[in-house]
């Protein structure tokens, strides 16, 4: 569980509401070059992901020690994250990128490994409670070292306070873009003391087969799995719904903070209260779809978060200064002072705070949809899957969003790219069985 809560921090202030915003509104040129090489950064990352989480998949199964492999991946992780301090305004983006890269491809797979790790922790019952709590630490984890950043490094540049009225500690600049950069060895020291408790006190396999033998089993098994889900259309529906919905969650999630920063030129404090408010509301969301889930079935809570964050992403992009929906609703365009001071921005938390409630039942939903459709017997291999169609084309919406962005020069037309995800990701699981192994 405390990996979970390791883990977190790096994409809660990393990739989502302090540096990667930071990346796009002050270390590149203008914000629309900005979001395009950040989506490129994303795309490059989820390629590479995407090519070797099978064979990171296959070691874990049958290569043996899980340990040694997750300390290799935190050694890149943590080096790439205290690098991150020398990416100030006017550096080299590509540095930059490059870091980023090794320091989310370290992060995938020290999470393939320790996932992995789980069935031979605890039994069947307990999977789904240990899996969820570690969820949930991940969560307050990812929020606490945000509302430390927020209170206490991340000044306003006007008033050089932090928003509870103090000097940020160690003297950071602002202006330097200090307070976001050191987001980036602030992650690294966390990762590195909390996921110490796992190598003392978790137990480890002993032996396995060897890498090349282990690799070879699993891809066959793989194969062989691949083959069984032309007779299950069920399920290979719902994984192909999945794999459509989900990159167009994990690109509102990296893009949408960084959309932010570019259109109402938010900060570092903006952004860390903005990510607070979502973190809170997410684990209010997990809470009450555990019980919605057990009431109206996985489906529906998944299907329900579809449709929310939908309208949210909607919302997002069509929103800007004076405007909301593409200008259907006006809003004044009165800036009342303080945070959030436009009628606009409050639009805008109001649409994070639909992402944040349909962020977590989406994905927790989805998980036991699956563990509902197939036999014990054949879970890990279907999760195998399960896992890989949330990975294997995560660069698609990204890649996408870049591509919009650089041909149109807009970043909201940019944006829109993730809702066609969502949208053919729902309608493709309106027409999947529930379980996915029902007969049609």
């Amino acid at each position: 569980m405390l990996f979970d809560w390791a883990a977190q921090p790096y994409f809660t202030v990393i990739t989502t509401f302090i540096f990667g915003p930071y990346f796009v509104s002050r270390l590149a040129s203008d914000p629309v070059a900005g979001q395009a090489a950040w989506s490129y950064t994303i795309t490059i990352s989820g390629v590479i992901i995407a090519l070797l989480s099978p064979l990171m998949g296959s070691i874990a199964d049958a290569a043996g020690p899980r340990k040694p492999w997750i300390g290799f991946f935190a050694v890149i992780q943590i080096v790439s994250l205290a690098l991150l301090w020398t990416a100030a305004p006017g550096s080299s983006l590509t540095t930059a990128i490059i870091l980023i890269v090794f320091a989310s491809i370290a992060a995938e797979f020290s999470i393939v490994f320790n996932d992995s790790m789980m069935p031979r922790l605890v039994g069947p019952r307990d999977a789904g409670r240990v899996s969820n709590i570690a969820w949930g630490l991940g969560y307050l984890g990812g929020m606490i070292v945000l509302i430390g950043v927020v209170a206490l490094l991340a000044a306003n540049p006007e008033t050089g306070k932090t928003v509870i009225g103090i000097d940020p500690l160690f003297g950071l600049d602002p202006a330097k873009g200090e307070d976001a950069r050191a987001t980036g060895p602030i992650s690294a020291l966390w990762y590195f003391v909390f996921i110490l408790p796992m190598f003392f006190f978790t137990p480890d396999q002993k032996y396995g087969l060897p890498i090349k033998q282990a690799v070879g089993t699993g891809m066959a098994e793989l194969k062989s799995t691949l083959g069984e889900l032309k007779a299950r259309r069920g399920i290979l529906r719902f994984l192909i719904a999945r794999m459509f919905y989900q990159d167009g969650v994990n690109g509102l999630l990296a893009l949408g903070g960084t959309f932010a920063a570019g259109m109402f030129a938010w900060q570092t404090m903006e952004l860390g209260v903005y990510g607070i408010i979502l973190n809170v509301v997410a684990i209010g969301g997990c809470l009450y779809a555990s019980r919605l889930d057990s009431r109206l079935g996985s489906k529906t809570v998944v299907v329900l978060s579809l449709v929310c964050l939908t309208i949210a992403t909607l919302g997002i992009v069509s929103t800007g200064p004076g405007f909301t929906f593409f200008g259907a609703i006006r809003l004044p365009i009165e800036d009342s002072g303080g945070l959030f001071g436009t009628a606009a921005e409050k639009a805008y938390i109001l649409y994070g705070l639909m992402v944040g409630i349909a962020f977590g039942p989406v994905q927790a939903s989805a998980r036991s949809y699956l563990s509902r459709s197939v036999l014990p017997e054949e879970a890990g291999r279907y999760f195998g899957l399960f896992a890989l169609s949330g990975r294997a084309t995560s660069f698609l919406a990204p890649l996408s969003v870049g591509i919009i962005t650089t041909a149109t020069e807009s970043a909201r037309i940019g944006m829109m790219a993730l809702v066609v995800f969502l949208a053919v990701g729902l309608l493709i699981l309106l027409r999947t069985p529930y379980p996915a192994n029902k007969p049609e």
